[in-house]
């Protein structure tokens, strides 16, 4: 606004630059330094005789001055203020163009920011399918191996309890009998316990329960009551011996290396603690 004030301030009074300014505003060599009048040589003042040779000339060129009309400056005035109005658009559309170049660079890298992450998520997607995946195979392949063990416990019984039937004549009363009984007596050996509850009642009346796996060894839990049983008065502890409840059995130390499964005391039993007879 300052730039067009002064603009028009040199229109009206006259000033010829002013029309100059508009006319040859097209010019190549509108851009290049005016000449220095002269007399007006930086650093001096002029002397007396340039000055009334510049007074002279300015008044011989005051004379031949056109004096421009009101339309005249109202037509100049509405160029130069078409001048400015077009440098003003131009700028806007300039920074439009910027803004407009800024918001797609900042919709690219949110975009890439998001696919990054879509990436991110599918990895770990994929990672957990396979890891599920991995984990359904140990299951079946673990219960594919218990079944085969249950097979192979099955066809071991049949095996003893089929060669003893001459020599233990009560016991294999039930077995010789008609083929569809034993369908009825298979539904409890369908079900296979991974663990055994061993309750314990120790010699002075408290009892100890512990959970043992159903393939462990009856001898674990004979070190399981030696180590967690109180101190006897004397100090010392007697070797003990385990018996079953109902019906009353004696363990030996043979019956220490077998499974809890194979001892029946699957999936709960309870023990009686009794100290070991010297032999």
């Amino acid at each position: 606004m300052a730039e067009l004030t002064a603009l028009e301030s040199l229109i009206e009074m006259g000033f010829p630059r002013g029309r100059a300014l508009m006319e040859h505003e097209d010019d190549p060599d509108v851009d290049e330094p005016l000449e220095t009048p002269l007399g007006h040589i930086l650093g001096r003042e002029p002397t007396s005789s340039e000055q009334g040779g510049l007074e002279g000339s300015g008044s011989a060129a005051g004379e031949g001055k056109p004096v421009l009309s009101e339309e005249e400056r109202q037509e100049q005035t509405k160029r130069m203020l078409e001048l400015v109005a077009q440098k003003q658009r131009e700028r806007e559309e300039r920074e439009e163009r910027e803004a407009l170049e800024r918001e797609r660079q900042r919709r690219r890298q949110g975009q890439e920011l998001s696919a990054a992450r879509q990436r991110l998520q599918e990895d770990e997607m994929r990672r957990a399918a396979e890891e599920r995946r991995r984990e359904k195979a140990e299951e079946l392949a673990a219960r594919q191996r218990v079944r085969e063990k249950i097979e192979r416990d099955k066809a071991e019984r049949a095996k003893k309890y089929g060669g003893s039937v001459g020599s233990q004549p009560p016991p294999a009363a039930p077995e010789p009998g008609p083929v569809p009984s034993s369908p009825s007596q298979e539904p409890p050996t369908k079900r296979e316990y991974d663990q055994c509850r061993i309750q314990v009642r120790l010699p002075d009346g408290t009892s100890l329960t512990q959970t043992f796996r159903a393939r462990e060894q009856l001898a674990a839990v004979r070190l399981y009551v030696e180590l967690h049983r109180g101190e006897e008065p004397g100090g010392g502890q007697d070797p003990v011996q385990l018996l079953s409840g109902f019906p009353r059995r004696a363990f030996s130390e043979a019956d220490m290396e077998r499974p809890l499964q194979e001892l029946g005391l699957v999936p709960s039993a309870v023990l009686i603690v009794a100290k070991k007879c010297p032999s």
